[in-house]
């Protein structure tokens, strides 16, 4: 496939590389893009002159702000078929991601949410500089973190993927490390120097060894790390057995920690909190492939539902920051009506050509 204007490729002396290149929209991913993506991703797994894949963002402020959420929220409330062909090709992508067979270095630089996660976290080698804002904000928009957040963030260390995953919170490097959500922590500045010696690395070993190598000549100390002074409330209140136990735990504890995420979450959409609790704990137990078949089965019900366009007008258009939850409580959300998210669609699950 050729390259469009958003998203570029090439490939020198042996290193792919792909370059989110919509830097007044935070390079915001789109459905093109994904195809464009995933169809190289394809093409470099069988060729054996690319031996390592390079992604990063261009502008400087932004890996990838997440996906272009605007037109899924107008293709979507019209009853185009938009959003369900973006997620469905997304979401290949990033078990596609995955499973790619050769050293996939993101260089996680700016910016990183949503979409841009799960263009970058499944990766192999994942690169984070002291300029790195991570999140999964979906609770926020009426979605759930998506793009393999079943996957990655129920394999945080402790209950961090629970907590990041309901309350959306921001991390800088520093917590990305601790997380276990970046492997190596660089300057910005060094972006040149590492794919110049991506391209002088001799490939002839492990070519896993040899990226974790000639990355590690760039490490530098991660930013400091906020998680670990308040990891034992995180695990103790995130790993009970509801979203409303967590925000008893969560008030009984009494912290200012405690009391501003607690507030934080009650602002997130009822229907969003419960069926990310279940998600998070369902994808602990699942591969990548199965976490991708269950976010595809939710995303086709959410799009179907009322509170991810509510959300999206709140927070995106209208900016009232008020959005009007149905069901406005986490009472009002049954565990029938989550369960309905998770069950197999009539058309079928989503399927994948390496099967």
């Amino acid at each position: 496939m050729s390259d469009n204007e958003d998203i570029l490729f090439a490939v020198e002396r042996g290193i792919a590389t792909v370059r989110l290149n919509r830097p007044k929209a935070l390079n915001a991913l789109n459905h093109e893009m994904t195809i464009a993506l995933d169809a190289k991703l394809k093409a470099w797994a069988a060729d054996p002159a690319v031996k390592a894949l390079f992604i990063a963002g261009e502008g400087g402020r932004a890996f990838c702000a997440g996906g272009d959420i605007r037109k899924l929220h107008d293709e979507g409330k019209s009853g185009g078929r938009y959003p369900y062909d973006f997620y469905h090709d997304e979401y290949i992508m990033n078990a596609r991601i995955k499973r790619f067979p050769k050293p996939y270095i993101a260089f996680m630089d700016g910016i990183v949410m949503g979409g841009g996660v799960g263009m970058s976290v499944h990766g192999s080698h994942r690169i984070a500089t002291e300029n790195t804002l991570l999140a999964m904000p979906e609770t926020g928009i009426g979605l759930f973190p998506d793009v393999g957040g079943s996957h990655f963030l129920s394999r945080c260390p402790g209950e961090i993927g629970q907590y990041l995953a309901l309350s959306g919170n921001r991390i800088k490097s520093g917590d990305t490390m601790y997380a276990a959500i970046t492997d190596v922590c660089v300057k910005a500045e060094s972006r040149a120097a590492i794919f110049e010696a991506l391209q002088a690395a001799d490939w002839s070993g492990d070519a896993s060894e040899v990226a974790t190598r000639t990355l590690s000549a760039f490490s530098v100390e991660p930013g400091p790390a906020t998680l670990p002074p308040v990891r034992a409330l995180i695990d103790d209140t995130f790993g009970r057995q509801s979203v409303e136990a967590i925000l008893t735990g969560l008030d009984e504890e009494g912290s200012d920690f405690a009391a501003q995420t607690a507030s934080t979450i009650r602002q997130k959409s009822p229907t969003s909190l419960k069926l990310t609790f279940r998600q998070i704990r369902e994808g602990a137990t699942r591969s990548m492939d199965e976490c991708m078949r269950m976010e595809w089965r939710m995303a086709s019900r959410v799009i179907k539902g009322h509170d991810f366009y509510e959300g999206v007008r709140a927070v995106i258009i209208d900016k009232d920051q008020a959005p009007k939850w149905n069901p406005s409580s986490l009472a009002g959300v049954s565990d029938a009506d989550i369960d309905a998210y998770f069950a197999p669609l009539p058309g079928g699950d989503l399927r994948y050509d390496w099967n």
